[in-house]
């Protein structure tokens, strides 16, 4: 599920001005075929994939063009990176509160989703305070327009082909109507901002009205959260998510990363310990270890339901900030600050390391300025021949060398 929500981006992305040049020329991918002319087509494919003229017909005076989508899509800019900032704003004690007054007052709707899919309900309500506070930020636009011009754009418009299609098939199927089809920019729904195709597959009626609200039915946004969590993102019943540690000084930093796991008893083993100094259990229980601001920041211990938070969103920020959130609203204590202030490499000085680190042969994925997780894995390798701790946070000191030193491939590289 991609999380580019209204209230999301409101809190990490800055929309830009685009410039006529950027914005202009959006179906030249198309060899020159015009949007009334691709509108057609899709209406022929809706029609093969199971939506109904009649869906077609009421949706028809929404789908239309809107430059001023493109325009939001191309202007998308991350400028906040520091976790402890992020996760201040957006786990931020009214949220916590909110989170344990929403739980006590949909305790049935909470308590049937816990049973039937094993999701609990701290992990429900955190997505619900972050996608839209609980409701209030659920987005105000017409979703098919959004959605059809997405699919025409060239940037990705398989994808959205797949979500206006589904967004017919929520019309058709009743759950809501042409006028509830109002959402956030990109084409999300409800009040944990479902794309259509999810919305389509995994929204549940809890309510019994015979309809899945997800706008304005509060327990049936949680039972359809709670099921796109359990099935579509493999919530495994009964095991933690995430939980803070306190590292040890000397700890094997190249093996602190979300693709390395351990046992427990093996982290136990290094030094690793609760934040009070409490031991670890010692049984086979894999786990990762995760430094959201490398070594002198937060430490985090990931299992395996931490997939989940990564498949819901890709962002490590925001899928670190999320669980935690979880956490919080669980009854964990808030996390232990850094005794030091972590420097963070600004926009341009990160996408100028990954420029360095694509030259020394690394895939990083999308050179723009975003630490994602190939960009991690890139930067510890490369941390690990320079001789430095191989934590994967982006560091003056690394980026210094990469600069002065003309480092050759590494051996390793090409495979990530």
């Amino acid at each position: 599920m991609s999380r580019s929500t209204a209230y999301w981006f409101g809190a990490l992305l800055l929309l830009l001005p685009v410039s006529p040049a950027l914005a202009q020329n959006v179906g030249a991918c198309r060899a020159g075929t015009n949007f009334e002319r691709w509108l057609t087509q899709f209406k022929q494919d809706a029609v093969k994939a199971g939506v109904s003229q009649r869906a077609i017909a009421e949706a028809s005076p929404q789908l239309v063009f809107d430059q001023g989508t493109v325009n939001r899509d191309r202007g998308q800019r991350v400028f906040g990176q520091i976790f402890t900032t992020f996760s201040d704003r957006m786990a931020a004690a009214y949220r916590v509160q909110g989170g344990q007054q929403k739980i006590k007052q949909y305790a049935a709707a909470f308590s049937r989703a816990e049973r039937e899919y094993g999701v609990p309900p701290a992990v429900i309500a955190a997505f619900w305070a972050l996608e839209t506070d609980f409701g209030k930020n659920s987005g105000k636009l017409p979703i098919l327009k959004s959605l059809a011009t997405l699919a025409y754009d060239c940037r990705r418009p398989e994808r959205f082909h797949e979500e206006l299609i589904a967004a017919l098939k929520i019309i058709d199927r009743g759950d809501l109507s042409l006028d509830e089809m109002i959402g956030s920019w990109a084409g999300e729904l409800g009040q944990t901002q479902f794309l259509p195709k999810h919305y389509y597959d995994y929204a549940v009626d809890y309510d019994g009205d015979g309809r899945r609200d997800m706008i304005r039915s509060v327990p049936d946004v949680i039972g359809s959260t709670a099921h796109y969590i359990a099935a579509g993102l493999k919530w495994r019943r009964g095991e933690p998510w995430l939980q803070e540690i306190r590292v040890p000084s000397n700890l094997p930093w190249d093996q602190t990363d979300l693709s390395v796991k351990h046992p427990r008893a093996k982290w136990a083993q290094w030094g690793v310990t609760y934040p009070d100094g409490r031991p670890l259990p010692n049984d086979n229980m894999p786990a990762s270890v995760l430094l959201p601001m490398g070594k002198d920041g937060p430490a985090f211990m990931a299992y395996a339901n931490f997939g989940a938070y990564t498949e819901w969103n890709n962002s490590l920020i925001y899928s670190t900030t999320a669980a935690y959130l979880a956490t919080r609203i669980a009854g964990a204590p808030p996390m232990r600050r850094p005794q030091m202030r972590i420097a963070q490499l600004s926009f341009n000085e990160i996408k100028e390391l990954q420029q360095l680190l694509v030259r020394a042969g690394f895939d990083v994925g999308k050179v723009d300025g975003i630490l994602g997780q190939q960009s991690r894995i890139a930067i510890k390798t490369m941390q690990a021949k320079l001789g430095l701790p191989a934590d994967a946070w982006p560091t003056a000191e690394l980026l210094a060398r990469l600069r002065s030193e003309r480092v050759e491939p590494h051996p390793q590289a090409r495979r990530f």
